[in-house]
């Protein structure tokens, strides 16, 4: 009797303390993705600044690498780093990977991206709902979305040497569907996390919302970018 009691409370204490948990993994996001919309829209209009860290093809290089190698570094070693570095680099990221899409603005109309944002807003939003309610075991659709990746990533890279209109758009479609899995998934998987760990007045707590968060930022940016190729009407 003791022990179901104890169970019970235990059962009630995770469910109070999860939504608190999902709603400080939703607040990182979208304030990354504020601060990325703001740092790509600002870049974009002021020529200055965007040829201070794009003009040329080495400072391009060297701005994704930067990106990549801050993003790595923060998912791999955010549990020994502290809080305040932790939302610094979640916050630097955002800025660089801004600095990255300011391109979108020059190539693309400002309706239709406006247009993708709210379409992947809603599709994200449909995806991260069915993730966070579902009951059934989502391990095969990571498995399938990680290995779809590698082989969209190959693909991606094949498109720079035999680049044709029909193979860019599957790659898109592809990419739309695969980032649609994952954000299913990484909801799931950031539920699980939250329920493992479900304190958030501590450090960590607040480290493991950003570890989520960065999770499904990288799942809307991409799922957005993916639907801007299909829908986007270039300028």
């Amino acid at each position: 009797m003791y022990d179901n009691d104890f169970a019970l409370e235990k059962e009630k204490s995770l469910s109070i303390n999860m939504p608190g948990m999902m709603k400080d993994v939703y607040a990182w996001m979208a304030i990354a993705l504020v601060v990325t919309g703001f740092t790509a829209y600002t870049v974009a209009d002021y020529p200055v600044i965007q040829s201070i860290f794009m003009g040329g093809r080495f400072r391009i290089i060297f701005l994704m690498m930067a990106t990549f190698a801050l993003v790595w570094h923060l998912n791999t070693s955010i549990r020994t780093m502290g809080l305040k570095k932790a939302a610094v680099m979640f916050l630097v990221y955002s800025v660089l990977n801004g600095i990255t899409l300011s391109s979108i603005f020059l190539v693309y109309t400002m309706s239709s991206i406006a247009n993708a944002f709210f379409l992947t807003a809603g599709m994200f939003g449909i995806m991260s709902v069915y993730g966070y309610v579902t009951k059934s075991d989502l391990s095969k659709v990571g498995n399938l979305c990680l290995m779809g990746l590698v082989g969209l990533i190959l693909s991606t890279l094949i498109s720079f040497f035999f680049a044709t209109p029909f193979f860019e758009m599957l790659i898109s479609y592809a990419g739309v569907l695969i980032f649609m899995g994952l954000t299913v998934y990484d909801t799931n998987k950031i539920k699980k996390l939250a329920l493992t760990y479900h304190s958030r007045a501590t450090d960590e707590g607040q480290k493991l919302a950003i570890l989520g968060a960065l999770m499904l930022y990288l799942d809307f940016i991409n799922l957005f970018l993916y639907l801007l190729r299909i829908f986007a009407d270039r300028k």
